[in-house]
């Protein structure tokens, strides 16, 4: 059926983009799957809610080293609800229908957060290696002002690059109804759904990707060629820009599009779900107040035993 509430304006015609979903899935496991991806969305979001609360009202945790982390429990939050809310309702009651305003908004949104998680990612690589490298100058070059900057810098950044793309996509043709073979809206599928030669859509997309996954890929190994890195960080790392590079590589390989779609759902949640398991829930301090959050007069008693 046709929503009302899809209608939006595009190119002077009326817009619609029907969101095809995931093709080879049969409509009998839809509400298997709408369970499993409520189960890890709730989890992303309660999961990064304790961080932040954590952090914020713990005085023990208002340490420089926790300051990426909150930003990337932030952003977590803000990039899984960009895109879950919508598959979860598209595998619940078949809502498969977004305007052409929302679609857009959507789609920015969600390259935007993507962005500012790959500056955000740089910038921990980058104070790891002072930590580690020259621990001597690390107050001096860490400073709670220096990490403002760059957690500004990467959110600014992040905010602005996708625009062009974006901009430059809106004027493309699109029939009224416009299938878009993915749970979302991403630049990738929306340009392969238009009707006009797509060529410089597709270019500017590819290059975006280059500088938001192989120059900051680039930028974490140099830094981890210092320092013996953690296994853990590097899953994080390599998973991240590597789902955000090969959709577009894909692309170029005439890859089947089966493969392209369950890269971008494994990419809009496979990365939320790792970030607080290895970067903060495992910390022994986050723990502590976590769980002097949850059992304040257990935690105390505790205390008083093993003094």
């Amino acid at each position: 059926h046709f929503s009302l509430s899809c209608i939006g304006e595009g190119n002077g015609l009326l817009t619609c983009f029907y969101l095809v979903g995931i093709p080879p899935l049969p409509e009998s496991l839809f509400l298997l799957v709408f369970v499993i991806f409520l189960l890890i969305y709730l989890f992303i979001l309660v999961g990064n809610a304790l961080i932040l609360v954590a952090v914020v009202i713990e005085p023990s945790l208002h340490k420089p080293v926790y300051f990426f982390p909150i930003n990337l429990s932030a952003l977590d939050i803000l990039f899984t609800t960009t895109t879950v809310p919508k598959m979860l309702s598209l595998f619940l009651r078949g809502d498969r229908y977004l305007s052409f305003s929302a679609c857009f908004l959507q789609m920015y949104l969600f390259h935007s957060f993507s962005c500012s998680e790959a500056f955000i990612q740089v910038a921990m690589a980058y104070g790891r290696y002072v930590a580690i490298c020259c621990p001597l100058h690390y107050p001096v070059l860490m400073t709670p002002q220096t990490n403002a900057a760059l957690a500004a810098s990467a959110w600014l950044t992040a905010l602005l690059l996708p625009i062009p793309a974006m901009v430059q996509t809106s004027h493309v043709t699109f029939e009224n109804i416009v299938h878009t073979y993915r749970c979302f809206c991403d630049h990738l599928a929306v340009v392969q759904a238009s009707c006009s030669d797509t060529s410089p859509q597709t270019l500017m997309g590819f290059c975006i990707t280059m500088v938001v996954s192989f120059l900051p890929l680039l930028l974490v190994l140099l830094s981890f060629a210092h320092i013996l890195a953690s296994v853990s960080h590097l899953l994080v790392v390599g998973t991240y820009y590597s789902s955000i590079a090969i959709a577009y590589v894909a692309h170029r390989a005439d890859l089947p599009l089966d493969f392209h779609i369950v890269g971008t759902v494994v990419f809009a949640i496979l990365t939320p779900v790792l970030n607080p398991l290895i970067y903060t829930l495992r910390n022994k301090d986050v723990k502590i107040a976590i769980t002097k959050m949850a059992c304040p007069q257990n935690l105390g008693n505790s205390w008083a035993l093993n003094p």
